[in-house]
């Protein structure tokens, strides 16, 4: 158990470096106080331009990854295999912690971003082809819709089915659906925004935050 909490620290550590707070201050602004204020590559591709945002997304996409591709080497340090549950079940625990890490980060306040790009980057190393089929319906509602929340929501939502569909095995479609529902539960606020009409589409600014109140 030590050993697996031991992992899940390391991948949640990694999962955890914002990526886009840091490039978007190192821009000199605060990408907190700009657009809808969440820290991902939408609200920085907003912020800063289409460039930076693509950057961010792929750091992020590679955070998961290399906590999901680091894991057997970190098991093998610490003496244990997947056991009962599989040879995955190392991955499976990094993954999931690096992408709680990015979408709530101890550096700022348990507050980062809503985690597709991670997952994404974790689904690459542990089920390629299940990301390639919730990619697809990412890209066909996006097409359809230009809400880049309402999509993610889509792709997550037909992730679980996917990892069965591709692999059948129980330890991996549990693992896909804590994926969706993590991202699920991040786009809450979208979610209601779309119901209520007011989700800005892509290309489109969102509502400006309120102004930080003054200093006391």
């Amino acid at each position: 158990m030590l050993a697996y909490l031991a992992i899940g620290l390391a991948a949640y550590l990694l999962g955890s470096v914002p990526t886009g707070y840091l490039v978007a201050r190192a821009r000199g602004v605060d990408i907190r106080r700009v657009g809808s204020g969440n820290i991902g590559a939408t609200n920085v591709s907003r912020a800063l331009g289409r460039p930076t945002g693509i950057f961010v997304l792929v750091v992020d996409a590679v955070k998961g990854a290399l906590a999901c591709g680091l894991a057997p080497t970190w098991a093998g340090w610490c003496g244990i295999g997947g056991g009962a549950l599989g040879p995955e079940l190392p991955q499976v625990v990094a993954g999931v912690c690096a992408i709680v890490g990015h979408n709530y980060p101890c550096w700022l306040g348990w507050k980062g971003g809503k985690g597709i790009a991670t997952s994404a980057g974790v689904l690459l190393v542990l089920i390629p082809l299940s990301l390639a089929i919730a990619l697809g319906v990412w890209l066909l509602v996006f097409s359809l819709s230009r809400y880049v929340s309402l999509a993610s929501v889509a792709a997550a939502a037909t992730l679980p089915l996917a990892v069965w569909v591709v692999r059948q095995n129980g330890l991996l479609v549990v693992a896909g659906t804590a994926l969706s529902l993590l991202a699920i539960h991040a786009h809450r606020a979208n979610l209601r925004r779309l119901w209520a009409g007011t989700e800005p589409k892509y290309g489109r600014p969102p509502p400006s935050l309120p102004p930080p109140p003054p200093p006391a």
